[in-house]
């Protein structure tokens, strides 16, 4: 990152933006837990952090990253946390404590990005109502440099307020670029210190004072931020129809509105400062016409606001409609865009509105194309692509792990199953891992269900289970439901997917991840560590070099019952080709040997095995298999019941281990 501003626009995703605004406030403390959209904005800072005098880290979840930084902003100093929408769930208990005490001069920016029609969450959430739950301001940005300067702008007005500010961001605005202008870095750092002269309690004698003085400072702060330059109306100034939209959806909004020609009947209200509501933009945007559409991203939290402005000030408004999600015209599920608000203008305006054409598609929400219609255009592209099942990666050792899950509860056969929770192993909810999860919430939630499952024992409940979990998400949710586990009795085998990273979100880095030669002093706290010092009896095993013995140490466990852990440690295989130079290695099939369909399997490598490199030559009549989708794990060599499968080396004959 440049250390001045330059003349020149730098093109940004919009989470680089916001970590560029973080570095222009003069942050001190930056913290974080990887998970998308959100985690390239401390993977940005920690990149940043050679060269300037600040703390950043990835946490081991995301309460743990608002405490510490809620920590440096008590010591004085600008602090910055950031996550997805599900880490804010985690925060909750924190953020509703911290809001009341305050943050004694410094400045906390809570940055959530949120995956609207999600692209990679197991939930689809609005973070909004966490501002209007803990009485906190909030910020929307539209574009990438909006997300930069509302940043800098946050963590100023934290400091100046005393409370923590809250940003929400979005997935397309996360991870879409645009040119962003750079302001200057500051030179100098804070010295932290924390004054013990003001103490920052949650004791209730003091909760409701404190409560009532959040109160009146949301008070002042909705005045201040009504005025900010982050909200403001454009448009004629008697419009048919007022168009609100908050943060991202602002730009579909203006992006409609200019396709259909509509500049001089239809007014926008851009809300970029979106908590406290402005109130009194609200009522002068309303007195302008009858009809107000609401476009907004997942829930009607605007919608909902500026219903309870209009109700207050119905008396002197008179009569409004106000349209969004409430209405119809807007989906209340899913994510909104372009098409979403064209359909809603033609809809609402009628005759006359011209440069777009309603089509809608059996069994979908309806939608405008533009000249051409978009949607036909790219629905005949899609009909010519070959359909793709969702997989594991090549050489993915979660592939072997849940093969040796699925097989062990075979083997025991009285009807049990595997609970699991979200990251790249809840593919194996699918064929991919053998559909072995029989449920998937939120992380760590796989083996809180099998701690309740584990005592049901005495009420007549006979299945084994077994407990999922991914090396990061074991640090993150799993440590405390182990315990329980341990002290409650539960029995079950818990079975740890190390990858040795945080592989989903971009190998992002956790307690157990080993040293690097960039940080040969990282102190490493392995699963199998804890688990055995809690008492709990512990198997490490490479599930891709043995899988049968993978097999074992499960079905083993069930065997014994009471708690046991199963540790299946391989390197993820796509971190494992970006770092690591591997000995020139390929997989080769003999014709000779393979029986194709006939295998007993039905083309077992290519079908039932399902990793990319295995593939069928329906021609010849056999497998083989595709070097751009092999690393030669040789998971299908130890796997293939006709022994047609063996790791060689490249452009060699002889067999080197496996076969």
């Amino acid at each position: 990152m440049s250390p001045h501003a330059d003349d020149t626009r730098v093109l940004m995703l919009g989470n680089e933006a916001i970590a560029r605004g973080a570095l222009e406030a003069g942050v001190s403390f930056c913290a974080g837990y990887p998970g998308n959209p959100s985690s390239e904005i401390i993977d940005t800072l920690l990149k940043a952090k050679v060269a300037y005098p600040f703390h950043a880290e990835w946490s081991v979840n995301e309460i743990v990253a608002m405490e510490t930084a809620a920590a440096a902003a008590f010591a004085g100093l600008k602090a910055i946390c950031a996550m997805k929408q599900n880490g804010i769930n985690v925060c909750a208990d924190f953020l509703t404590t911290v809001n009341l005490t305050g943050t004694n001069g410094g400045g906390l920016l809570v940055v959530v990005c949120d995956d609207p029609g999600p692209l990679t969450s197991s939930n689809e959430e609005d973070s909004r109502f966490y501002a209007r739950l803990a009485m906190l301001p909030l910020l929307e940005p539209a574009t990438p440099q909006e997300a930069k300067d509302m940043t800098a702008w946050g963590l100023e007005a934290s400091c100046r307020w005393e409370i923590p500010v809250m940003l929400r961001s979005v997935s397309r605005l996360s991870h879409g670029r645009a040119g962003v202008a750079l302001g200057e870095l500051p030179t100098t750092a804070s010295t932290p210190k924390f004054d013990v002269r003001r103490p920052l309690l949650g004791l209730p004698s003091i909760v409701t004072k404190n409560h009532a003085r959040l109160k009146r400072k949301m008070s002042d702060i909705q005045i201040e931020l009504a005025a900010s330059p982050f909200n403001a109306y454009m448009g004629p100034p008697r419009p048919d129809l007022l168009v609100v939209a908050g943060g991202l959806a602002f730009l579909y909004a203006r992006e409609a509105v200019t396709e259909l020609g509509l500049e001089e009947r239809v007014g926008i209200l851009k809300l970029g400062a979106v908590h406290p509501f402005p109130e009194g933009l609200a009522v002068e945007a309303l007195g302008r016409c009858e009809r107000a559409l609401v476009v907004e991203q997942v829930e009607p939290f605007i919608e909902e606001g500026l219903r309870i402005v209009h109700s207050v000030h119905a008396a002197e408004l008179g009569a409004r409609t106000i349209l969004g999600k409430g209405s119809g015209h807007i989906p209340g599920v899913g994510e909104v865009d372009t098409d979403t608000v064209l359909h809603a203008l033609k809809e609402i305006l009628g005759a006359g509105v011209d440069g777009g054409v309603v089509s809608t598609a059996a069994g979908s929400l309806p939608t405008v194309a533009a000249s051409g219609s978009r949607a036909t255009r790219a629905a005949e592209v899609l009909s010519t692509l070959p359909p793709r099942d969702i997989s594991f990666c090549h050489g993915c050792p979660h592939r072997a792990s849940f093969w040796a899950i699925n097989a062990a509860l075979a083997l025991d056969g009285r009807g049990g199953f595997a609970t699991g929770d979200i990251g790249c192993y809840g593919l194996a909810v699918g064929p991919t891992g053998f559909s072995a999860l029989k449920t998937q919430h939120c992380m760590g939630a796989g083996i809180g269900e099998a701690s309740g499952f584990g005592v049901l024992a005495e009420m007549g409940f006979s299945q084994p289970v077994v407990a999922v979990a991914g090396d990061s998400t074991f640090y993150h949710a799993c440590i405390p439901a182990l315990l329980n586990a341990k002290v409650q009795g539960a029995s079950m085998v818990f079975v740890i997917l190390d990858n040795s990273t945080t592989a989903m979100t971009g190998f992002q880095p956790h307690p157990g991840t080993p040293c690097t030669p960039l940080d040969p002093d990282k102190i490493v706290v392995t699963p199998e560590e804890v688990c055995r010092g809690l008492g709990v009896e512990t198997v490490v095993i490479d599930p891709v070099e043995d899988v049968q013995g993978a097999v074992t140490a499960v079905f083993d466990g069930l065997q014994r019952g009471g708690l046991r852990a199963v540790v299946m440690r391989r390197v993820c295989a796509t971190y494992d080709k970006k770092s690591v130079t591997a000995p020139e290695l390929e997989m080769v099939v003999d014709a000779e040997l393979c029986v194709g369909e006939a295998c007993g399997c039905d083309r077992f490598c290519s079908r039932v095995l399902g990793c990319p490199g295995n593939r069928w030559d329906a021609e010849a009549g056999h497998a083989y298999v595709d070097p751009d989708y092999c690393n030669a794990c040789g998971l299908c060599a130890q796997l293939c019941p006709r022994g047609a499968l063996s790791v060689v080396e490249v452009g060699g004959r002889g067999e080197e281990g496996v076969s």
